[in-house]
């Protein structure tokens, strides 16, 4: 039997999967979660697609409890996020990249309340040899962060997670729609 606060993050992670999407670009999965880190474990993966259903970033959301609790951890909980999204290479380039990825998390965490965050953003060219010298380059951002949420409710915290999985693909934030592409570029 799992510990009633463990027990609540379950139920509120399967209210998400069950629940209406996030947001139509956005695919949900329940995915098995690392059983070494904490006593209890549960995960969520997730893909943002384009609307040729291109993915575009991708990621994984683990929620980690102990109930003797962990040094740096609030309520026992632990929240360890991944994100990877493909960029533009000049926003690539850009040095400002990873603080701004950065920010947006922190941003989104902001209104869930976290505590403890840490993380890397990690910007990567790939480029293509031998057999594959036809494959065009590809450049992407990977964010790793984990926090301690400061309340009981996780739901904020999918929220922020997903929130910000759909910002690193390139789209809006969620109630802002997107300009239609006009001739003449601003569309002035």
């Amino acid at each position: 039997m799992n510990p009633p606060a463990f027990q609540r993050a379950l139920d509120t992670l399967r209210a998400i999967l069950d629940g209406p999407g996030v947001r139509p670009e956005l695919d949900l999965e329940d995915m098995p979660a690392p059983q070494s880190l904490a006593p209890y474990a549960a995960a969520l993966s997730g893909s943002v697609y384009r609307d040729d259903d291109t993915e575009v970033a991708m990621g994984r959301l683990i929620v980690l409890y102990d109930p003797e609790g962990r040094g740096g951890w609030t309520n026992g909980f632990r929240i360890v996020a991944y994100i990877r999204a493909d960029l533009e290479p000049d926003i690539a380039a850009d040095e400002l990249a990873g603080p701004v990825a950065w920010s947006w998390l922190l941003e989104a965490l902001e209104p869930a309340g976290y505590a403890g965050e840490s993380g890397t953003i990690t910007r990567a060219v790939s480029e293509s040899f031998g057999d594959k010298s036809d494959e065009p380059s590809t450049t992407e951002l990977e964010l790793r962060a984990s926090w301690s949420p400061t309340g009981d409710d996780l739901a904020g915290h999918v929220a922020a997670w997903c929130e910000v999985m759909c910002t690193t693909a390139g789209l809006p934030p969620t109630g802002v729609a997107e300009l239609p592409d006009r001739p003449g570029g601003t569309g002035a």
